[in-house]
């Protein structure tokens, strides 16, 4: 059977409203604009799934900010991740800057950590991360997100740059497959 947009969405259940998302986004921009107020900062966008996250999140930021983002995922449309798929690095020289890596889920924060990693390797000050949502499936990931705007439960969710077989990442809530 073909996952279509319209099946998928019609098996699936309302897990968190726009209303909801967004509160929880404000609310998180609250926290990272204390902690970094005066501090000039990188987002580092991780794509393609933080791309919704992160231009929620660019416009609720008050200090300075460049911006950038890195492409390298596990699922390339699939339900289940496989093996890391670098297509692009980050392009802004990071040495000794204080960068803000923004994606959509921490998962098993395989190819968050991996991120991480290589902008430590290029030679950040400080590598924070932040997440749309935290997964609570009872793995020991190699990385906690350091902000976190929600958490979803062990199921396989879509909507606000997150995707199901591709279709749904413009969808501004979230949802999870039935």
């Amino acid at each position: 059977m073909t996952a279509t947009p319209d099946l998928l969405l019609a098996n699936s259940t309302l897990l968190y409203s726009t209303e909801q998302v967004d509160f929880a986004i404000d609310a998180l921009a609250v926290t990272i604009n204390q902690q970094f107020k005066n501090t000039e900062l990188v987002l580092m966008c991780v794509m393609t799934g933080g791309l919704y996250f992160s231009g929620k999140l660019l416009s609720k930021l008050t200090m300075p900010v460049e911006l950038d983002y890195v492409q390298a995922n596990r699922y390339q449309k699939h339900l289940t991740g496989g093996e890391l798929v670098w297509s692009k690095p980050p392009s802004l020289d990071i040495q000794q800057k204080i960068v803000l890596l923004v994606d959509d889920i921490l998962d098993e924060g395989i190819t968050l950590k991996a991120v991480h990693n290589k902008c430590l390797e290029l030679g950040a000050k400080q590598v924070m991360t932040a997440v749309l949502a935290d997964k609570q499936n009872q793995l020991k990931k190699p990385i906690q997100a350091d902000f976190v705007a929600l958490t979803v439960p062990n199921l396989f969710v879509f909507g606000c740059g997150m995707d199901a077989h591709g279709w749904w990442r413009n969808l501004s809530e979230i949802r999870a497959l039935k």
